[in-house]
């Protein structure tokens, strides 16, 4: 692409072919550029942030960007697949359908809600540019109706293991579903991975707080 290309700024939504794989300029491949970008966009917003300040971020020019992405819109796009493509295949793994080994709702729970926060620990700054769109393109209106499918699915997982009675069923299901996606969600505001808290660790917590509650249980003799 020659250098004169327009500041693909100007329309963020154009549609682009995928170039996975595509070479650039030497120092920096398109993953690199991608994540580059999605710190800048979590940092500035997206709106906010122009291919000027991106090619500066980058210590490249804007030209040099085009070598690796058509558009801003682009690297959007790219950014939200990483999150939403790792979310919805934790829904697709066979051991989440109800035709898994253990077919118990709420085992199919724990390990949705295992495998959610593993995405959002090992794809954080991904996850996190999704969970704050504000849905001002047509780029972030798709990856939002994908998010409102996965959360619909959870939410019917959550809904069959009240059926099953293996979960408390004297709670509001909206309240329930709300909250177990209000802790998760949380995740990207706080955790830091290489932190004192390993990514393990903290999904056992969850967990352990979601399905146990936070109450102390007596042993028998205890006062």
């Amino acid at each position: 692409m020659p250098d004169a290309a327009p500041d693909p700024a100007a329309a963020p939504d154009a549609p682009a072919a995928a170039v996975p794989g595509r070479r650039g300029r030497p120092g920096y491949d398109q993953q690199s550029v991608l994540n580059v970008a999605v710190d800048v966009f979590n940092r500035h917003g997206y709106e906010a942030t122009s291919m000027g300040i991106l090619a500066e971020n980058l210590g490249i020019t804007k030209s040099a960007i085009y070598h690796h992405v058509p558009s801003k819109g682009e690297l959007l796009r790219m950014a939200l697949d990483h999150a939403l493509d790792g979310l919805e295949a934790v829904l697709d793994d066979p051991r989440a359908s109800d035709g898994a080994a253990d077919g118990a709702a709420d085992v199919r729970l724990e390990f949705v809600l295992r495998g959610t926060i593993e995405v959002l620990t090992e794809r954080l700054p991904f996850v996190t540019l999704l969970l704050r769109l504000r849905g001002n393109t047509e780029i972030e209106r798709t990856a939002l109706a994908r998010r409102r499918e996965f959360d619909h699915r959870v939410a019917d997982l959550v809904d069959a293991a009240r059926r099953e009675g293996s979960v408390r069923s004297d709670i509001d299901p909206r309240t329930t579903t709300r909250l177990l996606f209000g802790t998760i969600n949380s995740i990207v505001e706080w955790y830091r991975p290489g932190g004192p808290l390993p990514a393990q660790k903290l999904a056992d917590n969850i967990i352990t707080m979601v399905f146990d509650g936070l109450h102390t249980r007596l042993g028998p003799g205890s006062a």
